[in-house]
């Protein structure tokens, strides 16, 4: 097909796929599910719910970024009450927020794609205000770096010190996330991806800046793990190891939660991982630091050895694409010298609608705007054009 006989209406699948993206728009077995392409919409949190509610408009945001056979997974989701840092961040632990997921779950089924909850707890990186006074809590008594969001004043405060959580609260918050996982199931999401890295709580135990613990969830590499694989073996156990994947961030550093020696750390969680055949592990590559792109400057560790261990279908996210769009199938190439088996798009994919489409016509993408990347409203989220309606749709489709 030339160019020239491609319409706006024609589907991606009848869209020719350049050389160098052929990798990219390969089949991939995941979990149950036979994907046709090997991109995956990566997390973003968006700070859109009403409270705790996602918002009516996500059914659109979700499913314009879907394509048929295509793996989309939310933003991150809380798992509790308690479990909140951010303002305007979605749960799937109640009725209501239950009720508003499932419309949107519809409409990115309706598309053809398949569907995860990103499954997230933020211990100590949240603010009293969050918790009616109490302490944020936290594997020890030690503060994360930076401010958060307070969701009364709006205001930016420093993180406070948490409180530690004792020995026999933790397994409520495993409960937390088993709990979570199946209402996330029961309500029509295909599966759940459970959020262990960006210095959240799962992070928390298991870095060694954060989990200053001396008990059985402190000190050893073993010990710090415990949390991450009783959350695993318990989700697993609810709704099958085939509904579950994992995101990792091994030299990850948001916020102030690191680890002196991450190579031993997830070599050995990834080693223990793979003992319950989840659906993927995906891998949070060290050209990003947090929310932000590393420069020609920093340091780049290698994640290829924790690759090499894994033995389930591997996703990789961060900086495929960089602000010139001239690296577009870095992710492709990835795929091809099995260095991954999917590449996750964010920022880019974020602000197209029809990311996949314009990948294909290798045609220019919109650029995203960061300051409304976590805002309320529809700007920067339901508002980005498709090419048809930019100056250069004429170069790409037939009128």
């Amino acid at each position: 097909m030339a160019v020239k006989d491609i319409s706006k209406d024609t589907s991606l699948e009848d869209i020719p796929t350049p050389e160098s993206l052929q990798p990219l728009f390969q089949p991939i077995k995941v979990g149950k599910h036979e994907l046709k392409i090997r991109s995956v919409y990566a997390p973003l949190t968006r700070c859109r719910a009403i409270g705790t509610v996602t918002i009516p408009e996500a059914a659109q945001y979700y499913s314009e970024r879907a394509a048929d056979g295509q793996l989309i997974i939310t933003e991150a989701t809380g798992v509790s009450e308690c479990s909140y840092g951010y303002p305007n961040t979605p749960g799937v632990h109640s009725e209501d927020q239950i009720e508003a997921w499932k419309p949107v779950i519809k409409a990115v089924h309706d598309k053809g794609a398949v569907f995860y909850c990103q499954l997230w707890h933020c211990g100590r990186a949240s603010l009293p205000a969050y918790h009616d006074g109490e302490l944020p809590v936290a594997p020890s008594e030690v503060a994360a770096e930076g401010q958060a969001n307070d969701p009364k004043t709006f205001e930016f405060v420093d993180y406070g010190v948490p409180r530690a959580l004792e020995i026999d609260e933790i397994p409520k918050y495993v409960e937390f996330f088993r709990t979570a996982a199946r209402k996330a199931v029961d309500a029509g999401f295909d599966g759940v991806e459970i959020h262990a890295t960006n210095g959240y709580l799962i992070a928390q135990f298991l870095q060694d800046s954060a989990n200053k613990r001396t008990d059985a969830y402190g000190g050893s590499i073993e010990n710090r793990c415990k949390f991450c694989l009783e959350i695993v073996k318990a989700i697993t156990e609810e709704i099958g190891a085939e509904r579950t994947g994992i995101r990792l961030g091994p030299y990850a550093d948001f916020i102030g939660c690191t680890d002196s020696d991450p190579i031993p750390l997830f070599t050995h969680l990834v080693k223990e991982l793979n003992a319950y055949n989840l659906a993927y592990m995906h891998f949070v590559e060290p050209r990003v630091r947090g929310n932000q792109d590393l420069g020609p400057d920093d340091k780049i560790e290698s994640i290829d050895s924790f690759l090499a261990e894994c033995t389930t279908v591997k996703i990789t996210a961060g900086g495929y694409i960089d602000h010139d769009q001239k690296t577009r199938s870095a992710g492709a190439d990835d795929i091809k010298r099995g260095h991954t088996d999917m590449v996750a798009y964010g920022r880019w994919a974020l602000a197209n609608p029809d990311f996949l489409k314009r990948l294909k016509l290798e045609a220019p993408l919109n650029k995203y705007d960061r300051s409304t990347f976590y805002m309320p409203g529809t700007k920067g989220y339901t508002d980005y054009p498709y090419l048809e309606d930019t100056e250069h749709a004429s170069k790409y489709y037939t009128a």
